[in-house]
């Protein structure tokens, strides 16, 4: 944690989106309530930023609950001889009707529902879905606990690209309703880095994003 006074430290969170899966190489919806294993590509995605972790040197690690996340985040901490503390609040959202489906397919069988989710996936979210701002509130919850509770040095955090998004635009004050066009994309095993204040009524600042880690950098 940098800063000299409560109300003006921060602390750095490094938000890194799970390794690739097969649902995900086809861009098909995989939320909190689909168990889907790691690629060959997501398990070296986890290995690199495994190695990149030895050389960053969070303090701490956290990942989502989420099988996935669990693979890609345990190498990190057993490089770094740290606890990998699960965090219930950092899973997926739950895609309703879009669960392991692509949004092609989607379009075909239920148009009106994509035509709605693609003008305001706020106001008119995949039936039954998660609401959006009841996920990006818990994630964005769980990211200052997390920011407040590292109090020295940064947090690796492992998580989804979708709950993700949506805590950056609370986080950072942009309408929860725009993370699909403010943030179109987290990749898998990249890495955006957010500076999240101690005083809750201050907003994130967005350091990098998308930054894919490798093995010698």
């Amino acid at each position: 944690m940098t800063g000299s006074t409560a109300s003006d430290a921060v602390t750095r969170i490094l938000l890194v989106r799970h390794g690739e899966t097969v649902w995900h190489h086809e861009n098909r919806y995989a939320g909190a309530t689909s168990d889907i294993d790691l690629t060959v590509r997501g398990v070296e995605q986890a290995r690199t930023l495994a190695a990149w972790s030895g050389r960053r040197r969070p303090a701490a690690v956290f990942t989502s609950p989420v099988r996935r996340a669990v693979q890609t985040a345990r190498p990190s901490a057993d490089e770094l001889g740290l606890d990998l503390h699960h965090v219930d609040d950092l899973r997926e959202v739950s895609f309703g009707i879009a669960e392991g489906r692509t949004i092609q397919e989607l379009t075909v069988t239920d148009p009106a529902a994509v035509q709605g989710f693609r003008a305001d996936p706020v106001a008119h979210p995949f039936p039954g879905s998660e609401p959006p701002e009841d996920a990006a509130h818990r994630a964005s919850t769980a990211i200052r606990d997390i920011a407040r509770t590292t109090t020295h040095g940064s947090a690796l955090v492992v998580g989804h690209n979708t709950v993700f998004r949506m805590a950056l635009c609370a986080l950072m004050g942009v309408p929860v309703s725009r993370y699909r066009t403010f943030l179109p994309r987290l990749d898998n095993g990249a890495v955006t880095e957010i500076d999240v204040p101690e005083d809750p009524r201050r907003l994130a600042s967005l350091i990098a994003l998308n930054v894919r880690p490798c093995p010698d950098c």
